[in-house]
């Protein structure tokens, strides 16, 4: 069984046992919580398609990290000007763990 979820305006495939990494969001490590923005629901040859959410769907996780991503330079550049300016960025992210996806 399988769940396409929605969170921090990404979606995401949820696979019992996985675990996912989304935009940070605002729970501590080792707290658990359901996602309610479920878009579909698969199981075998059985898929619930939401429109735009599944009704009386959701996915129970656990919080298991919260760190930051890998750095992204941003160099800008233009010729002849003088002009150089590099920037750094790395995102927030929370990993999460997939418990339990219940359909009712």
């Amino acid at each position: 069984m399988y769940a396409i979820i929605r969170s921090g305006g990404r979606q995401h495939r949820a696979v019992v046992g996985d675990t996912i990494d989304v935009e940070r969001l605002p729970y501590q490590v080792g707290e658990s919580f359901e996602i309610s923005e479920v878009l579909l629901v698969g199981d075998g040859d059985k898929t619930l398609i939401g429109q735009p959410l599944v009704e009386g769907a959701t996915v129970k996780v656990t919080v298991k990290d919260q760190f930051r991503g890998d750095k992204v330079i941003v160099y800008k550049y233009r010729q002849r000007t003088n002009y150089r300016v590099k920037r750094g960025h790395r995102q927030y992210h929370t990993r999460l763990q997939i418990d339990d996806i219940v359909v009712k």
